[in-house]
């Protein structure tokens, strides 16, 4: 299908122009553009049609055969706005589109796909939009930043994932250096509380700082710029060899609200659970300041976001109120415990290619918040986390299958904490019940 899209003849192609397919977000791009930005949004379409996905990477991946520089011609016109991280994008991502959408239509790419394949669907989709909020993969933040120019970029957090592939987190943050040092025109929305982000946005002159805490600490206790220790005190942390230290915050979450930098303190009421999508809608704020939203006309659309791409979806069955919380690395793993009711709760652990084959993460998770509940396990790597619960005191039973585990509770809450792929097959089997 995909050869015979990308080699339409010259009469489709007049078709489509007589047609207007080729209209509207298009106008004024190239001819090559115009006709991938079609192919694009249709074999997008036809994706979701056969039920083989939502066409979020399809999409974009046949469009940028067609025009490499398809993003770049797509991103063009709009004020974009990038957000980056190891946890935290796709929910800082909705909650930026939320408040930057107080002032006109945004594009996003609201499903989690965000490499540029993903970024480049979710564009073509929307059509033509002043604006376009963006979740981007850390690894190609800087490929991004130079095809779509953007007048914003949001740094969250840097910690191991995905140990098998993935750069080390100082690598990561020189990359993030290198690239933002050389866009001194965008403004950077970063996290004062984590060492390795500071550093990366330390050579921005546009820096924005927001604090939301750091739970997890494990990834910065060695100053990224002199290899001194980190030492930390009070909500304060500092390099002992050199003078990188945490800024001044003009963005602070306190007592379940985030002060803005008038001072001025905004209550933020989410349907999210945990005090980490706190600190997501704060940036999210700040983010949205940047294109002149003030925090008082955003701060209510903030509750409007549910369930994301199934993350932290309650669904009902058989007496049992469900919940999906995505965790897939330590940090995330973290702070899924502290989301979590005093309830049942069934861990499910795959290592499949999304989820990275390495599960030695598992031995940097500690598990005693699980301690005092009902623990069940399931997933292709039950056995690796049966042996790190029972070396960190954890009591669990294995279950083979999801109606298992169901069966193995009474009625009432049941949390479910699951890494990618895990969480699929999870959200898949409710799907078809429900």
């Amino acid at each position: 299908m995909t050869e015979r899209i990308m080699i339409l003849p010259v009469w489709q192609l007049a078709v489509m122009f007589r047609s207007g397919t080729l209209a509207g977000v298009t106008d004024g791009m190239p001819l090559i553009a115009k006709v991938a930005t079609s192919v694009s949004k249709t074999a997008a379409a036809l994706s979701r049609a056969a039920g083989r996905g939502d066409g979020s990477v399809i999409g974009g991946w046949i469009g940028l055969k067609i025009d490499p520089d398809l993003l770049a011609h797509l991103a063009a016109g709009r004020a974009v706005a990038l957000v980056s991280g190891t946890n935290g994008k796709t929910t800082t991502t909705r909650f930026t589109a939320a408040a930057v959408g107080v002032l006109g239509r945004v594009a996003t790419n609201g499903y989690g796909a965000n490499m540029p394949t993903g970024h480049t669907s979710a564009l073509a989709k929307e059509g033509h939009t002043p604006f376009a909020v963006l979740e981007v993969d850390e690894h190609y933040l800087g490929q991004v930043i130079d095809q779509t120019k953007p007048q914003v970029v949001a740094l969250l957090n840097l910690s191991r994932d995905q140990l098998d592939r993935a750069k080390e987190v100082a690598m990561m943050a020189q990359m993030w250096k290198t690239k933002l040092a050389a866009h001194p025109e965008i403004k950077v929305v970063a996290n004062a509380d984590d060492p390795l982000v500071v550093w990366a946005a330390s050579g921005s002159p546009q820096s924005v700082w927001f604090s939301a805490g750091q739970r997890w600490l494990d990834d910065s206790f060695v100053c990224p710029e002199s290899g001194h220790p980190i030492e930390r005190a009070q909500g304060d942390w500092w390099c002992t060899g050199c003078p990188l230290r945490r800024p001044r915050p003009s963005w602070v979450v306190e007592d379940g609200g985030v002060f803005d930098p008038n001072g001025d303190w905004h209550l933020v009421q989410l349907q999210l659970p945990g005090r980490v999508n706190i600190g997501n809608a704060a940036t999210a704020l700040a983010v949205a300041a940047q294109f002149g939203v003030r925090p008082i006309e955003a701060v209510h659309t903030l509750k409007q976001v549910a369930s994301i791409a199934g993350r932290y979806a309650q669904v009902d069955k058989e007496g049992r109120n469900i919940r999906l919380l995505l965790a897939k690395n330590p940090a995330s793993w973290l702070e899924a415990f502290d989301m979590a009711d005093q309830a049942p709760t069934l861990l499910s652990i795959n290592a499949r290619d999304p989820d990275g084959l390495d599960t030695s993460w598992l031995w940097d998770v500690d598990f005693a918040p699980l301690r005092d509940r009902p623990v069940l396990i399931t997933g292709d790597r039950a056995f690796d986390l049966a042996v790190r619960l029972q070396v960190n005191q954890v009591q669990f039973r294995h279950v083979q299958t999801f109606d298992e585990a169901l069966r193995s509770v009474p009625p009432g809450r049941l949390e479910v904490i699951a890494n990618y792929t895990a969480f699929q097959d999870i959200r898949a089997e409710l799907d078809r019940v429900n």
